[in-house]
């Protein structure tokens, strides 16, 4: 996939494009369909097929007081959509002028301009533009001047799930804990990155059981606070079981902030520095406050023993 992040380097494809829109946060199952359809209107009318995204959600930018937690960074989602298959990813600068933006002129210079579309796949619920006025009809209407097709399609349904797939749902499964269902939607288990950061080293030198302590961004969205078991993945390709740990270390502090932290299993070296990718698998327990850092470590080894058990 061609990602394209500079205007002036629109590739115009004389064949044509079968295109798709959105901030494809998660890149879940919901969006696989939609490029999926995407990728086939595209083999069947000789065209290339392509995504148009943003640099960043676009509620950062006109409601950033209530802009929903991402599951997905930037890079993350690009590799995602790299691996659906499509020809091109438009990734749109947004911010302040770019929200200011009319539908129709959005239409003009990117889809038609930029992309030549011949065909538009968007969910049926699709808005976008200034104010949020472009939607699916006014996407046919331009379409029927500018010489492109539209289809709108529904939002995907999963047997024994009550709620449309969407990133929402999938946010509000996390929030919860609930990492069957959002794995399901998702297709896979959640992942979170950040860079491994320096701490008092307790884990190591008190309780026995060294943590990588993960710094992830602010605006990403980690599951509900607990012990989990799961895997780490290093920047070498190396994955190791873990058992992970997001909470506030209540043993050891009070009104302390959320903290990250994994502990490799069967694992010796230094990670200090590096980039990991922390996928959830499995809610063990909620944290709890020990009566001492003895009954602490007991927890854990029954943790670690429980996170093999897990993966395994």
């Amino acid at each position: 996939m061609e990602v394209i992040t500079d205007p002036a380097a629109c590739p115009k494809p004389a064949s044509g494009s079968v295109v798709t829109i959105g901030a494809y946060d998660g890149v879940h199952l919901g969006h696989r369909a939609v490029i999926a359809e995407v990728r086939r209107r595209a083999a069947e009318q000789g065209c290339v097929s392509a995504v148009v995204t943003f640099d960043r959600h676009p509620a950062f930018v006109v409601r950033p007081e209530s802009a929903p937690k991402l599951l997905t960074d930037l890079d993350q989602r690009l590799e995602l959509l790299a691996s659906t298959g499509l020809d091109y990813c438009l990734v749109v600068h947004f911010d302040e002028q770019r929200s200011r933006e009319s539908a129709e002129d959005f239409v003009t210079d990117v889809l038609s301009g930029c992309l030549t579309a011949r065909v538009v796949v968007v969910g049926e619920d699709f808005h976008f533009g200034h104010r949020r006025r472009g939607n699916v009809e006014l996407l046919k209407r331009m379409g029927a001047e500018l010489g492109f097709g539209v289809d709108g399609l529904p939002l995907v349904r999963l047997p024994g799930l009550p709620d449309e797939l969407s990133s929402t749902a999938i946010r509000v499964a996390l929030a919860r804990g609930d990492l069957p269902t959002a794995a399901r939607m998702l297709g896979r288990s959640h992942e979170v990155r950040g860079v491994v950061e320096g701490d008092a080293r307790r884990g190591a030198t008190q309780l026995g059981f060294p943590t990588a302590n993960v710094a992830v961004a602010p605006e990403i969205q980690l599951p509900a606070e607990g012990i989990y078991a799961g895997w780490y993945a290093r920047p070498d390709g190396s994955r190791h079981k873990a058992a992970i740990s997001f909470g506030r270390r209540p043993t050891f502090y009070e009104g302390a902030e959320p903290v990250l932290e994994a502990h490799l299993l069967d694992f010796q070296g230094d990670l200090y520095g590096e980039l990991a990718r922390v996928q959830f698998v499995s809610r063990l327990r909620a944290e709890e406050r020990f009566a001492s850092p003895e009954a602490l470590v007991e927890q854990m080894t029954r943790d670690v023993e429980a996170t093999r058990q897990a993966l395994s």
